[in-house]
């Protein structure tokens, strides 16, 4: 792993998230943005070791922290839980082709923004009236959105994705 160019590449992503820029393409009804930290962390745990995918699942989760503005923890916490959870099954299940990888992000962001909501609430945090809207049209939008990031996110990180050949 490629650990300075991971740093940047979170740095400049958290901070991205957290200037707004990517409301240019929110969606209408609900201004529902891709969160590029949970495509991030379904592709590290896709594509790196168990051990890498777990330390990379934690920072991804402090950086979404920092970058939203939530209560501090609940993002680190379930971003760590289910990115340590998608990377031992993929030791079992390989997520390789697209839609799978659309379904894993999916099912990620819903059940990351779930937990991360629940936390919140524990923690005395009223939340908006349409948060299970949000958190649905976030997840459908990362799904859609996040096959295409992955390309640049192995480019930019210099992992071979695609192997050419007969398996």
């Amino acid at each position: 792993m490629r650990w300075f160019r991971f740093a940047i590449f979170v740095t400049v992503v958290a901070v991205l998230l957290a200037s707004g820029l990517l409301n240019i393409i929110a969606l209408p009804p609900w201004g529902s943005i891709p969160n590029l930290l949970l495509i991030l962390l379904v592709f590290f745990a896709i594509h790196s070791n168990t051990t890498n995918a777990i330390i990379t699942s934690f920072v991804i989760g402090f950086a979404a922290d920092v970058s939203i503005g939530s209560t501090m923890g609940a993002l680190t916490i379930s971003f760590g839980l289910f990115g340590t959870a998608l990377a031992y099954l993929h030791r079992v299940i390989a997520i390789r082709k697209v839609h799978y990888q659309a379904f894993a992000i999916f099912i990620t962001a819903f059940m990351t923004l779930t937990l991360a909501h629940f936390l919140a609430l524990l923690r005395g945090r009223s939340s908006a009236s349409n948060v299970y809207s949000d958190i649905l049209g976030t997840a459908l939008y990362s799904a859609v959105v996040g096959p295409i990031f992955f390309l640049l996110a192995s480019w930019l990180m210099h992992i071979k994705t695609h192997r050419f050949g007969r398996r």
